[in-house]
């Protein structure tokens, strides 16, 4: 697919993949299916580790053709749009996290040794403690947020539950994360790459409205001494340190109802716009992006393979 011989180098190798992702690309003329050939035959050789289990035959060799999404969030509804519109790459297990907390603590806050026949029965999880119940609204956030995220096109990758190890000061380990009331401190929901720039999301379901203050969100649901967009931008830069990159932009993505307005600028941090983004509104902005902001020709490459490579995930 990449047009080298199995002894070319990792330079030759990259070379020639940039050559034929500009070939390709869709928004050049090239064609939407081999350029997500491309992708993928990258991904099976685009590491020493990856081109290693490759060359010695350990790694499964997916079919170009009918490789499946990789994507853990359920489908997106049927519409006509999506059937024909190839979605975006994505990697990782979004919610996958928090939904094994929410059962961890529901378990223990029920009683070890009692049977719970349905730990998402509506009364059941109505009387938990606000704490459970919220890393329950995280799970559903980050998964209702997958699936916008994957109908944005084939020019984007998507990575979800991104580990960081930002540690919160004061916050508990839990599974070799930390986690306090609102969540994991350790981890980026959703990083997503494209035309329009590098970004860092994090969904988040605080079961009211939302507004901000000082470049910082506040409301009923959050704590005092909570200050989301920081504690998201704190996450990034420590991932932007392994991977050497650059966000363009960093977002906190809620409801609709959640939000008076679809999108809400809040300022900027190290360089990174930062936004209160409705999630009906979150496709859109991305493919747009923030005016000034936006990463490009050779550079979207070598990002991507900057992010491949360092992502962790939870």
């Amino acid at each position: 697919m990449l047009g080298v011989q199995g002894s070319a180098s990792h330079t030759e190798l990259r070379r020639a993949y940039r050559v034929k992702l500009r070939q390709t690309h869709p928004d050049t003329g090239g064609d939407a299916l081999q350029f997500d050939r491309v992708q993928r035959a990258w991904e099976q050789v685009g590491t020493p580790e990856a081109r290693a289990a490759y060359d010695n035959g350990t790694q499964k060799v997916w079919d170009l053709d009918d490789a499946p999404v990789r994507t853990w969030a359920p489908p997106a509804p049927f519409t006509r749009a999506s059937t024909s519109r190839p979605q975006a790459r994505t990697h990782g297990h979004p919610g996958g996290w928090y939904r094994e907390q929410y059962l961890q603590l529901l378990h223990e806050w029920v009683g070890r040794g009692v049977a719970v026949p349905d730990p998402y029965e509506l009364k059941l999880v109505q009387s938990a403690p606000r704490e459970i119940q919220h890393l329950l609204a995280s799970a559903v956030a980050e998964e209702d947020t997958a699936i916008v995220l994957a109908s944005l096109g084939i020019g984007f990758t998507v990575w979800n539950d991104v580990r960081t190890d930002a540690v919160r000061r004061g916050a508990r380990v839990q599974n070799g994360l930390t986690a306090g009331p609102q969540g994991a401190a350790g981890k980026i929901d959703h990083l997503v790459l494209g035309p329009s720039g590098l970004w860092g999301m994090l969904s988040e379901d605080w079961g009211g409205t939302v507004g901000a203050r000082r470049g910082e969100l506040v409301g009923p649901g959050i704590h005092a001494d909570e200050r989301p967009m920081h504690e998201l931008a704190d996450r990034a830069r420590n991932f932007a340190r392994q991977a050497k990159v650059k966000f363009s932009a960093l977002v906190i993505v809620v409801p609709d109802d959640s939000s008076p307005e679809g999108v809400m600028a809040l300022g900027s941090i190290r360089g990174a716009q930062t936004l209160l983004v409705q999630r009906s509104r979150l496709a859109n902005l991305v493919r747009i992006g923030v005016p000034g902001v936006a990463v490009g020709g050779t550079d979207l490459f070598e990002v991507r393979t900057r992010v491949q490579s360092a992502a962790r995930f939870v």
